[in-house]
């Protein structure tokens, strides 16, 4: 079978082994961060949701999308959570059983103030009327 034709039946965002080690990741994270294993003030002072890891094909690069609760202090955590990046591996090491120990990359996920925008722009007078209307001929 053509190697490119194993790529197509992939599933959308990885590979079923990328999604599974990335949860696997993604629980780790959560953990980590619960415990206050990095007795950083900055990550202990914050409720940090981990919705998201997504892993490179390979699995040494895991890119961790993270939200601090109510979008408080993003700046400062994401800070901390740099200064922490090789502490935190270490402990996905020891928790995820792994080839190697994935590289971290951690983002602001910026879905809940997307689905926000979406909510409010929903709301609008205008595109209230344009609903209303199209709902009124069906």
């Amino acid at each position: 079978m053509p190697r490119h034709h194993q790529r197509d039946t992939a599933a959308p965002g990885g590979s079923q082994r990328q999604l599974r080690v990335g949860e696997l990741v993604r629980h780790a994270i959560a953990e980590i961060l619960m415990h206050g294993e990095t007795h950083d003030p900055a990550l202990e002072g914050n409720l940090i949701t981990v919705p998201e890891v997504r892993m490179s094909a390979d699995l040494k690069l895991a890119t961790a999308y993270v939200m601090p609760l109510g979008g408080q202090g993003i700046d400062e955590v994401m800070a901390a959570l740099d200064r922490n990046k090789k502490l935190i591996r270490t402990a996905i090491a020891r928790r995820v059983n792994l080839k190697f120990a994935p590289d971290i990359r951690f983002h602001v996920d910026e879905r809940f103030d997307e689905a926000e925008r979406i909510e409010k722009l929903l709301r609008t007078p205008a595109v209230r009327k344009d609903l209303n209307k199209n709902s009124g001929e069906t």
